[in-house]
């Protein structure tokens, strides 16, 4: 589905009001986009300092009321806050009387689907599950950045249609995701991104440890090149020591993590270990040279150098 060419929000009459229950990273760029295509936010609920700069910063003028106040005065409401406060927060506002029949209640937690709102669905709410597949800055960079983002879309059938626009009206992707899926995929997100991010910064201590003055400089352009490869081409793009079957070279870099970085070996061995899993299977290691590779990561260095290695 395409979003090149959006419609221009002067063709489309049935504009809603906008309110924000949990001003973090996530909410106030979702409604500041959202304010782009013609709709009009007007309230936001925050705590912490922090939260309170954001909305001030992305929504200007709008005012900062209770959760409950956010309801009432909102046609559609985001949720935007962590995902272990979330089925608590929606349980207490049906509760209390807060939501209405016929409001639009969307969450973005990439956890859960649209059963977490059960509760608000009894209360006459439209329930909708829409998770921008992005790392969130809190910045206004983050508006441009939903420019062709994936969002994992997941709604009763009735609804799918509206909450596949609403993506579509903040610049997204909708991508349909079942209900029992939610938490494989959130998974699959943080497997890749979130642990990334631990990668690099890890990969960056170790270059400047080794003397390189600017390591963000150095990996810009290999990490650029190896995302691409990736997503191009999966495992086809695989390459390295493991890749290779170059056991002594793996060893050496294992004793040398243990020297410079012991804080490091354990996620060294672990993901070389799945990189040559997936070499082996993929018929890219030799399998006469994946024994004595698996060897090391099964020993750390025990074998190659005559040194006692530990895998934990």
């Amino acid at each position: 589905m395409s979003t090149s060419q959006q419609p221009d929000p002067r063709d489309r009459p049935a504009r809603l009001t906008v309110g924000v229950v949990g001003a973090g990273r996530v909410g106030p760029a979702l409604a500041a986009s959202l304010q782009l295509a013609g709709h009009r936010p007007v309230a936001a609920s925050a705590v912490s300092d922090a939260s309170r700069r954001r909305a001030a910063q992305l929504l200007p003028d709008i005012p900062l009321v209770p959760p409950a106040e956010v309801l009432a005065r909102a046609d559609l409401v985001l949720l935007t806050v962590p995902d272990d406060t979330l089925p608590g927060l929606v349980a207490g506002l049906a509760e209390t009387g807060a939501v209405r029949p016929g409001q639009l209640l969307v969450h973005t937690s990439g956890r859960y689907g649209a059963k977490v709102l059960d509760p608000a669905l009894r209360a006459g709410a439209l329930p909708l599950a829409l998770h921008p597949a992005m790392t969130f800055t809190g910045t206004p960079v983050d508006v441009q950045r939903l420019a062709g983002c994936s969002f994992g879309v997941t709604a009763p059938e009735e609804l799918r249609l509206a909450a596949e626009a609403l993506v579509i009206e903040m610049g997204g992707e909708p991508e349909w995701i079942a209900e029992e899926r939610r938490p494989l995929y959130h998974a699959a997100l943080a497997l890749g991104a979130n642990h990334l991010v631990t990668l690099v910064a890890q990969s960056m201590e170790l270059l400047r440890e080794a003397g390189v003055e600017a390591p963000d400089r150095m990996l810009g352009p290999l990490l650029g090149a190896a995302l691409d490869n990736a997503l191009r081409s999966g495992d086809a793009a695989l390459t390295g020591p493991v890749a290779r079957g170059d056991a002594g070279t793996v060893a050496a870099h294992v004793e040398e993590l243990r020297k410079h970085a012991p804080q490091t070996v354990a996620g060294y061995l672990a993901m070389a270990r799945a990189t040559a899993d997936r070499a082996l299977a993929h018929g890219l290691l030799k399998p006469e040279l994946a024994e004595d590779l698996l060897g090391v990561l099964a020993t750390g260095t025990d074998g190659i150098d005559g040194t006692e290695g530990d895998a934990r």
